[in-house]
């Protein structure tokens, strides 16, 4: 919206206003669940000691709710980072076991069984679309902490309750939980459904995000099938 809108009596939409900050609590449960999976890829989907970036991510997060447990409303480059690092390692572990399971494909010894192929690449998959959303959560307009003071009045991703305000509550903005949304559709129809990606780095994070799953599904699900006939 434009000044001299706002000053002619029209307010800002919720979405562009300093708000109440939202709980980091959702997103650390997608990054234990995230962990918890890459943990139960076999070890030869992984370099090195098969818990260390597990336990890296663990640890990191436990950092940064012990830095931050309440409410997400104080703006610190420390913390800032650090979730980045976070998601970082996240999307480091599993684009390395879907490299693994991709070379794992092209070679026909040893072959696995085809229940252990779809196992991995729905891990992979499902451990994917929480680290995305996570990437969601922390970039959009500058992450949870700048969009709750609205710094930025430009939006990565266009949400419908943006367009309409008249379909959300007054106070509307997205949490968490809309970026887990937008990651897994777009994970399962490798496209946007309802939320539209603006600037030039979501579009690259979309993309990025159904080439792996691409590798996680299609090509799992034709070996498999290849397999069992």
């Amino acid at each position: 919206m434009t000044p001299h809108l706002r000053e002619a009596g029209h307010p800002a939409a919720p979405w562009r206003r300093a708000t109440r900050g939202e709980s980091r609590w959702p997103a650390a449960v997608a990054v234990v669940a995230a962990s918890g999976l890459q943990m139960a890829l076999p070890r030869w989907l992984s370099f090195g000691p098969h818990w260390l970036l597990p336990a890296a991510e663990v640890g990191l997060l436990c950092a940064l709710v012990a830095s931050g447990p309440g409410q997400l409303e104080r703006r610190s480059a420390v913390l800032r980072t650090g979730g980045l690092v976070l998601a970082g390692v996240l999307s480091l572990a599993n684009a390395t076991s879907a490299a693994l399971l991709v070379r794992d494909l092209t070679h026909s010894s040893p072959v696995r069984s085809a229940g252990t192929l779809l196992v991995a690449g729905g891990c992979i998959w499902a451990a994917n679309v929480l680290a995305f959303a996570l990437w969601y959560w922390e970039l959009d307009r500058g992450g949870p902490a700048d969009r709750c003071h609205a710094v930025r009045m430009h939006p990565d991703f266009l949400f419908p309750q943006m367009q309409q305000p008249d379909l959300a509550p007054p106070d509307w903005k997205p949490f968490f939980t809309d970026y887990l949304y937008l990651s897994f559709t777009n994970a399962i129809s490798f496209a946007a459904s309802d939320i539209t990606p603006l600037t030039r780095w979501a579009k690259t994070m979309m993309m990025l995000q159904s080439a792996v799953s691409v590798a996680a599904i299609a090509l799992v699900v034709a070996r498999a099938v290849n397999i069992i006939g």
